[in-house]
Order: C-alpha cells, then sequence, then structure tokens
C-alpha cells in the first residue's frame, strides 16, 4: 500500500456541514433531466422524440463521433422536452416519471467495454488527456479512482456508499480488463480497504487531495501520448452492481448542505431529479449550486441535479452590500487565507460564513506563487496559465496541460487575488488542444 502525504492545497471549512448520518428520502420529483453539458466531449444525436415513453437505462441519445457512446435515461417515463438554446443546442432532455418502474435488463455476459457503452455508464469515466469521456477506441494505461471528495462540505463518498461497497470488488474486476497498467484506488487513510487487483493508495492533505487529477499526478503523471482513464468510487460500484445484476443503478445520496440550509441533511434521491425536490428551505435571496462552491454549477430552484449527483450547496447571493470602508476594511469579520486580516488565525481551522460575491475585479497576473501553494503537482501553473491564455500549443504541452482539469485549479481560482476564471481558461486550453491534436 503506497501512501501520499501532500502539503500544498488548503481545506476552506463553511458554515453549514453536515451533523447527522442519516439518509431520508427526498421528496417526490415532478421531472428528472440529462444535460449534455455534464458530458464534456460529447456532440449529441437524440435517439427519441419528445412524446416518447422510455424505461430507465434506455438510450436518449449517442454521441455523434462515437455512435457507440450512449447516455441513457435515470428513470422510466415520458421525454417531455428537448429544451434547445442558441444554434439549436440541446440543453437539456426532460422526462416526466410515469411511476412504472420499468428498466432496461443487460445481458451481464456481455464483454466489459460493450455493457458499459450501451449501460451508459461509460460517460460517468473521464480521461486525461483533455478531461472528457473516454474514447472507446483506446486503451488506457492506467486507471485511476478517487474513494473520498476533500470538496468544501462535500459528503463521505464511503458513507454514501454504504452497503454498495460490495460492488467494488466486481467494478475492480471488470475494470482491470480494460487497462494495460493497474487501477488504483485513493483512500483516506482511515477508509483504505484491500481489494483484489486494485493497488490501493492512502492520501494525505487538504483540498485538493481528492481530485482524481491531483492523484494521478502524485502517482504516475500523464505523459504526452499517454491516456489514464479516472472515475470516483460510486461509478465504480455502478460498475460493479451492472456486472452482477444486469441493470444500472440510478439511485443516489445526495448531500444538501450550506449556509442557506436550516438542516445540512443526506437526501436518498434519482439522478438527474429537480432541485425542487431536494430542498425543503426557502432559498429567495440565496445562491443555489449543484456540486461544491468551487466547481459547482449555478442552477435555479426550476432545474435538475447536475452530474456527478451528491452535492447540493447553498450560500447567501448577496448581489450588494454597502460596508464600511470596503476593500480596505480592517475588520476581523474578513475572511482571508493570507495575513492579510486578523481571521487568518483561523482560517481553515472553524467554519466562516461566505457568500457568492467575488469581491473584486479581473486585473493582471501578479507574481505571488498563489497557483503553486493552491496546486500539489509538479507543474508551473503560473505559466501554463499564461500559455493557455496565449494559445501557445507547444508552450501547454512542455508546462504539463496533459495532466490538468479545470478542477484542479478551482481552489487556485478561490485564492488568486487577479480574479482570473482559472477554470474556465483551462477548459478553453483543452479543447483547443483536443482540436488540434485530433
Amino acid at each position: 500500500m503506497a501512501n501520499i502525504k501532500l502539503k500544498k492545497g488548503f481545506d476552506l471549512i463553511l458554515n453549514g456541514q453536515l451533523t447527522s448520518d442519516a439518509i431520508t428520502p427526498a421528496n417526490t420529483s415532478p421531472t428528472y433531466a440529462i444535460v449534455p453539458d455534464d458530458f464534456q466531449g460529447i456532440i449529441p444525436r437524440m435517439d427519441v422524440k419528445e412524446g416518447e415513453s422510455v424505461q430507465a437505462g434506455a438510450i436518449i441519445y449517442h454521441d455523434k463521433n462515437h455512435e457507440q457512446i450512449k447516455v441513457t435515461a435515470p428513470v422510466a417515463g415520458v421525454v417531455k422536452e428537448v429544451r434547445r438554446g442558441e444554434r439549436r443546442k440541446i440543453e437539456a432532455i426532460i422526462i416526466e416519471p410515469d411511476g412504472s418502474g420499468g428498466q432496461v435488463t443487460h445481458d451481464n455476459k456481455k464483454d466489459v467495454k460493450e455493457l458499459l457503452l450501451e449501460s451508459g455508464l461509460w460517460v460517468m469515466m473521464r480521461q486525461r488527456p483533455y478531461d472528457v469521456v473516454p474514447a472507446p477506441d483506446v486503451t488506457p494505461r492506467d486507471i485511476v479512482v478517487t474513494c473520498f471528495d476533500s470538496a468544501p462540505l462535500a459528503p463521505s463518498l464511503m458513507q454514501v456508499l454504504a452497503d454498495d461497497v460490495r460492488y467494488v470488488a466486481p467494478g475492480v474486476e471488470a475494470l482491470k480488463g480494460l487497462t494495460r497498467g493497474n487501477v488504483y484506488l485513493c483512500f483516506r487513510p482511515d477508509e483504505e480497504m484491500d481489494v483484489l487487483n486494485a493497488e490501493v493508495v492512502t492520501v494525505q492533505g487538504p483540498h485538493p487531495a481528492g481530485n482524481a487529477g491531483v492523484q494521478l499526478a502524485n502517482i504516475k503523471p500523464v505523459n504526452k501520448g499517454e491516456v489514464v482513464w479516472t472515475l470516483d468510487v460510486l461509478t465504480l460500484a455502478r460498475i460493479g452492481k451492472l456486472m452482477k445484476t444486469g441493470v444500472v443503478d440510478f439511485n443516489t445520496v445526495v448531500a444538501v448542505t450550506g449556509e442557506g440550509v436550516s438542516t445540512p441533511r443526506l437526501l436518498k434521491a434519482n439522478m438527474g431529479c429537480s432541485i425542487q425536490s431536494l430542498l425543503q428551505d426557502d432559498v429567495q435571496g440565496m445562491r443555489i449550486i449543484s456540486g461544491n462552491v468551487l466547481t459547482g454549477i449555478k442552477v435555479n430552484d426550476d432545474e435538475w441535479l447536475r452530474a456527478p449527483y451528491r452535492h447540493v450547496t447553498v450560500i447567501p447571493e448577496v448581489a450588494k452590500r454597502d460596508e464600511f470602508m470596503g476593500w480596505a476594511s480592517l475588520s476581523p469579520k474578513r475572511y482571508s487565507i493570507y495575513r492579510l486580516f486578523t481571521s487568518w488565525l483561523t482560517a481553515g481551522k472553524k467554519p466562516a460564513s461566505f457568500d457568492a460575491r467575488i469581491k473584486g475585479g479581473e486585473r493582471a497576473i501578479v507574481r505571488l506563487d498563489e497557483y503553486d501553494r493552491m496546486l500539489p503537482m509538479d507543474i508551473y501553473a503560473e505559466f501554463l496559465i499564461k500559455a493557455i491564455i496565449a494559445g501557445d500549443i507547444e508552450k501547454m504541452e512542455q508546462l504539463g496541460i496533459y495532466e490538468v482539469a479545470p478542477e484542479d485549479f478551482a481552489l487556485a481560482e478561490y485564492a488568486d487575488t487577479s480574479k482570473l476564471e482559472l477554470q474556465r481558461i483551462v477548459r478553453q486550453g483543452l479543447d483547443k488542444l483536443r482540436a488540434e491534436m485530433e
């Protein structure tokens, strides 16, 4: 068993943490939705039309470039709407449940790759480089499975996994046949478990220690010409369950957390359920985030839970607030991870109150090594960002773009005094590189 100790990074401790391990059912969701933007690298081509009835696990659309890659329905019902935006881009496929409980059953004796592609579980994995859904015609060097989430207010993945932990071993067995290398399981030291055919790694350190990309970079970095797949342990268990039962488990446990929630809680729901079915509070004046505060997506209360379907955070919006002396205030209530206010003495040690304000505007990059302190990877993060902005592909390659994903820069984006949208910049760099290389 290998052990990785990370010193770089930072744990943001926010108000609204989970206080109970109890899992209760969510309210009934009137609609469910699949949002194609959740699955990077896929150009959707619809296989169903509005008004058609579908079973849970039925094919909804496939990828234009790889027809084997399919996205499936999370619930049985009727396709109520295919919502389109500019240039007819598909923004959401909305399904109204019919209560029939019908579900597609797969032949679990089939080839593993074929089974994952048909079931829709394939799109729950990502590949490095590019942080996209894996291409089915490429064999990965290794597969990395993250078994914990270190993001602010995130639930314990092993706690969410609960009894489905028995499907981890069959999942590893299935994935082992798809790689010429190793399947790595990355745990917190107090949660590790021995699994046949897997290389177990324990990871210590602050966020982003739970990111699969950070774990991969500290195990065996991705070089040009290599491909590695990443996924979380919940997806791994779903793969194992598919291999054993022939059906896909679309159930999920969602952590509803944040300062805007009266009682943070764990709710049992279904993938793609409505946000309204998860909230039991008045969210007026609040920002609802599907995911965590660093990488999540802002949604309205009439929208849906987004992939990876396990977290909702609610924090105050506070669009405008007049403060005495503004940015120059020396109030001890002002939070800072640097030694700018006295609050740095307790930063990362006790819960703090946050809202959705950026508190500053975009400006030139200042050499403060902020990115490097927040990113435990052996790359020159600041120079990589500059190379992406400049569109210099050769420099991007030299500076390690094959190893990174937007989520790896989320904490650096929070700490950045230049207020740059680092995740957006990295996404654009990866898309540009992929377009040039493929």
